[in-house]
Formats: structure tokens, sequence, C-alpha cells
């Protein structure tokens, strides 16, 4: 679990940026705006004051736009090979089922499913307290 952790928070956290996520560039969308070909991959299954939470899902050979994220946790649903691309360069992992990630925000990357299966995450955002 330990080592599962450690690769989706390398995986998803390449480009840590600041928690509100304003160090992406103004034209990028937020994670849960942004699609695959003009189709939303991510599903808002909750929204309230406090948190939001949404389940994206990547069928084999779909991937996720350019995008940034604020402050959020994340849980793999299902696992698959993803390719992620940021700042740093492009990289491809396998991701299990079952394993979690907390990231204080990423500035912007982008990921595509080269693998043979459906993979799916549950992102959760809390939202800024006054």
């Amino acid at each position: 679990m330990t080592r599962n952790l450690a690769v989706l928070t390398s995986v998803l956290a390449l480009a840590s940026g600041p928690s509100s996520g304003s160090s992406a560039a103004p034209a990028l969308p937020e994670a849960f705006d942004a699609g695959w070909h003009g189709k939303k991959v991510c599903e808002v299954l909750f929204n309230d004051e406090a948190v939001r939470i949404a389940r994206c899902t990547f069928a084999p050979g779909v991937g996720h736009e350019r995008h940034w994220h604020p402050a959020h946790w994340g849980y793999v649903l299902h696992g698959g090979k993803m390719r992620i691309t940021d700042k740093n360069g492009t990289v491809t992992r396998d991701i299990q089922t079952g394993s979690n990630w907390k990231s204080a925000g990423i500035g912007w990357h982008e990921v595509l499913n080269v693998g043979d299966q459906t993979t799916v995450y549950l992102i959760v955002e809390p939202k800024a307290r006054d």
C-alpha cells in the first residue's frame, strides 16, 4: 500500500503547485471541467459549501486534456496504465486499484489511458473556509 501511495503521489503530483491553483495558466480548465475531445470525463457526484467530489472515468485511449487541480485527495476505483505529461516530461505508470493520494494542488498536467482496461478515479476537493 505504501508503494502504491508513493507511485500515485509521484504520478499525480509531479507538478505540485499552490493549493489555489494560481500557478495554472488562466486558459486551463480545472480538472472537473476538463474533458477529452469535447466530452467530459469527470462527473460531479456531490457538491456543497465544504467539499466537491467527482468520479473521473478513462476508457482505453481516453485521456484528460491539460488541466490543473486545487488541493485534493484521490482514490483509484479501477486501476490501469496511464501516461502522464507535465512540466517535468512524460511518464507511464501502472496505477493500482485501491491506491490513494493527497496533493496540495497541481499546476498542470494531462493524462492518457494507454492500457487495455477502463481506469476510474474518485477525486475529493475540500473547499476553502473563510
